[in-house]
């Protein structure tokens, strides 16, 4: 099904890679970017649209607990641990940013205030918070498949993951062409050329939860002190 790959996941698109809101003055700058195998402090801003430059199906996984950090993903080790003031989530590394450390809004609003952007939605750029890389099971449940196997577009053959052998042990194909499952057919893919008319719309329901400035009665700003 696959060819054989090395390490470090390729990537063929770029990543929606500015944070929804940032002050010019953020100490966002001066924070390293998070590395593989090590934890530190990272500034996090809120991204709004799924996105995931290594084809990982949005429907097929809780698309609302997502990191897009300038690393490039890593089938060995996508599974890293975001802390801020006693609240912890855990997220799904497997789309690179151009430089910002996004995470979803809901998740980006939920370590902010304790609270879903659902219900309680707040707006804002950078806050402090603590990383912690850590083993892939610990992202599991994120995974909405229960086989803990990555599901990824079988329409982008090139954006599988390096993964190890076998490789059907760790990733899945779909006969899905976006990202956001709008197009073909829900379906495990047997290999990568048996798509059919990928241009028939899915049926599949997908939504990101709106980062709306606009909403009525304005949108409490979070400062990074909050």
């Amino acid at each position: 099904m696959f060819t054989k790959y090395a390490s470090i996941w390729a990537l063929a698109s770029t990543a929606f890679a500015a944070p929804l809101a940032c002050d010019a003055d953020s100490p966002l700058v001066t924070v390293t970017t998070p590395s593989p195998g090590k934890s530190g402090a990272v500034w996090i801003t809120p991204h709004e649209q799924y996105s995931s430059s290594v084809g990982v199906l949005g429907c097929k996984i809780n698309h609302n607990r997502v990191a897009y950090w300038p690393l490039y993903p890593d089938v060995n080790r996508y599974c890293v641990k975001v802390t801020r003031k006693g609240r912890s989530l855990h997220l799904l590394h497997i789309d690179q940013s151009g430089g910002a450390n996004d995470i979803s809004y809901d998740a980006w609003n939920y370590l902010a205030t304790g609270k879903s952007a659902k219900d309680a939605p707040h707006c804002g750029g950078a806050l402090e918070a603590q990383f912690e890389w850590v083993d892939n099971k610990e992202c599991a449940d994120l995974i909405l498949s229960g086989d803990g196997r990555l599901p990824l577009a079988a329409s982008n053959p090139d954006l599988a993951p390096y993964a190890p052998e076998p490789k059907e042990k760790y990733v899945k194909l779909y006969n899905l062409k976006d990202m956001q499952c709008q197009i073909g057919k829900d379906e495990e893919s047997v290999c990568p050329s048996g798509l059919g008319n990928v241009n028939d719309p899915s049926g599949i329901v997908f939504e990101d939860i709106k980062y709306d400035t606009a909403r009525a009665g304005g949108c409490p700003q979070l400062s990074p002190t909050d």
